[in-house]
Order: C-alpha cells, then structure tokens, then sequence
C-alpha cells in the first residue's frame, strides 16, 4: 500500500514536471521576441527568487551554515547557469534541438555519479536511460530530424545538462535533510541581486512597456520564472529526494510528450513513428522506477 502510494506521487511530480519545464520552450521563444536571452534569463530567475523570497526570509536560521554554500552552489548549477545557456542557445537553434540535447541529461547524471560521486546504479535503470534516449532518437526521426549546423550554440546546451547532473548530484549525496522549499526559496533569492544588476546592466528597465510586444515578452519571462522555475524546483527537489536521482533526470524524456501536445493543439499531424518513440520513452521511464524502494523525504 505504501510503495503503490510513493508511486503515485512520484509519477504526479513526473508529469507535472514534464508538463511545466516542457512548456518552458514556448515561453523562452515568446520572451526572446522583444527581449533578448540575458534579459529573459534574469528575468526568470529574478521573477522566481522574488516569489520565493519570504520563504527564504522564513527559514534561513534554520539552515546549517554549512549547508548555505551548497544551497547557492545549487541554484546556480540547477537554474541560474542553465537559464542562461539555454536562452542564448535558442536564439540560434529550434527547440527540437534543445529538447534532443536536455535528453542527455540522465546520461550525464550517470557519468558524473560515478566518477565523482561513487554512486553504484542498478543495471535496470541504465538500461531505462538508454531505452529513454533511443524513444528520443525514434522521437526526433518522427520530426524530420534536427539541425546540427549550429555546434557552437548546441554546446551550450550540453554545458547545461552537465550543470543539470551535477546538481542533482550533489543535492542527492550532500541536502537530503534540507527541505525541498528551502533549498529552492534560499537558492533562487539569494540570486536575485546579480539577475537585477544585469537587467540594468542590458537596459531592461528603459524597455518601452506601452508596446505590446515588450509585455508579453515580459509576461512569458515572469511565468516562466514562477512557474518554470520557483515552483518546478521545489517539486523536482521533491522528486529527487522521494524517487532518486535517475529517475529523476528522466524527466528530460518527458518533454517530448508536452512538446506533443502543444503541436496537436497547433494542429499538426501526429506520426506513427513519434507514437512509438513516446511509448518506448513511457516505458523506459517505468522500467527505470520499478520496484523502487521506498525512500525517505
């Protein structure tokens, strides 16, 4: 009953998480229509520490001192680096690309974890990584491929999927006793001063807010701070701590599916061969979770 339970759950923050960092594509491509990638990036981040601020305000005595530069470290590694890298890569690829490449990240995590980490892997969930990102190439066929003209920019989201495992890595091995909303909260505000600085720095706050096309560049960055950032970090903390660190990381496969959905809502057409690339994904991430054992939150 209490394994069924945990399952449960872990599955929610799966889908939610998938869900919310999948639309996060939509959304970085609307903001970078009126501003550009350092813009958006601290404004995400920026928008997300100031949510999260009286959080942060509520619980940092309870923090141990020699806990907080772990905290930083991993919310500049788990969101501020990334949303950097990958707003600047997107002003040069297409989101099939990012998405191809953010699938990397459970791979990374496997290397990273076992050459600085130590960790020890059960042979069931490498081989639902692999199974992961062979639905992902089946996936991407479906699409026609992707475009690899472009090294310099796709690197960056390489760089990012490292920054994505390391800090799965260390909040796995070194803040299991830190709660998820505290890490997030201290994390992401204690970022908000530098993400200011280089608003003003780029000439954000002289933008022309009467056009139209600023405010809703502004308004994608902010729900995507709030939405993609503050409170998906906080559930992937979550899930991190309740499911493990594979798992976790396979939620780079999940995007595909909100990918797919926002395409049936644009109207296109759904092939036979994305079909089965997302069912090999659904069942790679299943095969990666079976017979978890209960962990403790």
């Amino acid at each position: 009953m209490s394994i069924s339970r945990n399952n449960f759950i872990n599955w929610s923050l799966f889908l939610a998480l998938s869900f919310i960092w999948g639309s996060s594509f939509i959304l970085m491509k609307e903001g970078l229509k009126a501003l550009d990638a350092y813009q958006v990036a601290a404004l995400r981040i920026s928008s997300a520490g100031l949510v999260l601020l009286p959080v942060a305000i509520k619980y940092i005595k309870a923090i141990p001192r020699n806990k907080m530069g772990l905290i930083i470290l991993s919310g500049l590694l788990g969101s501020f680096i990334p949303a950097f890298l990958y707003c600047i890569a997107e002003t040069k690829i297409d989101s099939s690309l990012a998405a191809f490449l953010n699938a990397l990240t459970p791979i990374s995590t496997i290397i990273i974890g076992v050459l600085f980490f130590k960790s020890k892997l059960p042979l069931q969930k490498v081989v639902g990584v692999l199974l992961g990102l062979l639905g992902m190439g089946i996936l991407l066929m479906g699409e026609g491929g992707v475009n690899l003209s472009n090294l310099r920019f796709s690197s960056l989201v390489l760089i990012a999927t490292v920054c994505y495992s390391l800090n799965a890595n260390i909040v796995n091995r070194y803040l299991k006793e830190v709660g998820s909303t505290k890490i997030a909260a201290l994390a992401l505000s204690g970022l908000m001063i530098p993400c200011l600085i280089i608003l003003w720095i780029t000439g954000f706050f002289n933008l022309p807010l009467q056009e139209k096309n600023v405010l809703s560049s502004i308004g994608a960055g902010i729900i995507l701070g709030i939405a993609g950032t503050a409170f998906a970090s906080i559930l992937f903390y979550q899930l991190l701590k309740r499911a493990g660190i594979i798992f976790s990381s396979l939620v780079t496969y999940g995007i595909p599916f909100t990918a797919l959905m926002w395409g049936i809502i644009a109207g296109e057409n759904i092939t036979v061969i994305q079909i089965g690339g997302l069912a090999i994904i659904l069942f790679a991430v299943y095969i990666s979770n079976k017979e978890k054992k209960s962990t403790t939150q």
